[in-house]
């Protein structure tokens, strides 16, 4: 049942109208991204009728401050139900815990994480960047034939807590590495079959560095941020650091705003 039908006889017509039509479930926890400040006397009973109504959730939360700094991340308020911003998600035949505030997590790439997932059909050497909580890293392994995972990620808490879910979900083949991708990669001495650029905004600066890493006949997969009808400019981008490419395919992976999606290029180094 939508929120909205739930809320019918608990708040008058113009009120219902600014109810938020979306929100995110990451593990107990209900994230509203776009609260209207018209309804912040009526959050707690908005709170309150959803925590009655799905089963398994525990806290409602909403943002109040929208992903920033370089870890991404937002900061959030609790409008109802327990005090914690902590959680076990689940999701593809794997689990992670984290804290919602601290990590960047978006349970919206489910799909796109199986998706990768379903293109490794050999073992193959892949490199994940910007890796979190070791989401991409454990549902690849847990989903595909890898043979091995190299996992980067800059934000001690996101490490801290893929430390935690390699043990949860009994990983053997993710090696994780905490710290700033241009300065850890070029020291790991290998190249790899596949690399994830899971970093929609600012991931450009670092496709230099990924087609040194990359083999010949190798696949990326470069996440951005694009306009409707200007998915190419994504591929302009990428052709400035190596033309040597072929476009596989071009991805929605989700949608901001009317006009405005996440993309995945895919892209194989000729």
């Amino acid at each position: 049942m939508k929120l909205k039908q739930l809320l019918k006889n608990k708040l008058n017509k113009t009120q219902l109208n600014l109810v938020p039509g979306s929100f995110d479930i990451v593990g107990n926890i209900i994230i509203f991204s776009d609260f209207p400040k018209e309804l912040k006397s009526k959050e707690k009973l908005i709170a309150t009728t959803l925590l009655k109504s799905i089963k398994n959730i525990a806290t409602v939360a909403k943002k109040t401050k929208i992903y920033s700094g370089v870890y991404r991340t937002p900061k959030l308020k609790i409008i109802a139900g327990e005090k914690t911003k902590e959680t076990i998600h689940k999701e593809n035949n794997i689990k992670v815990k984290l804290n919602v505030e601290t990590c960047y997590f978006s349970p919206r790439l489910s799909t796109e994480r199986l998706r990768i997932s379903s293109l490794i059909k050999k073992p193959e050497s892949v490199l994940v960047m910007f890796s979190g909580v070791a989401i991409y890293p454990l549902v690849i392994e847990k989903n595909s034939k890898v043979k091995e995972i190299y996992a980067i990620e800059i934000n001690p808490n996101a490490h801290k807590y893929a430390l935690e879910n390699l043990k949860l979900n009994k990983s053997r083949k993710i090696k994780l590495f905490k710290g700033d991708v241009k300065k850890i990669l070029p020291r790991i001495n290998k190249k790899f079959d596949r690399i994830l650029m899971p970093l929609p905004k600012g991931a450009e600066p670092f496709l230099k560095l990924a087609f040194k890493k990359i083999k010949k006949n190798g696949i990326i997969h470069f996440y951005d941020f694009q306009q409707k009808d200007e998915f190419k400019s994504s591929v302009e981008k990428i052709k400035k650091y190596n033309k040597n490419i072929k476009i596989l395919k071009i991805i929605k992976c989700g949608q901001l705003s009317p006009r405005k999606y996440r993309i995945c290029v895919d892209l194989k180094v000729l």
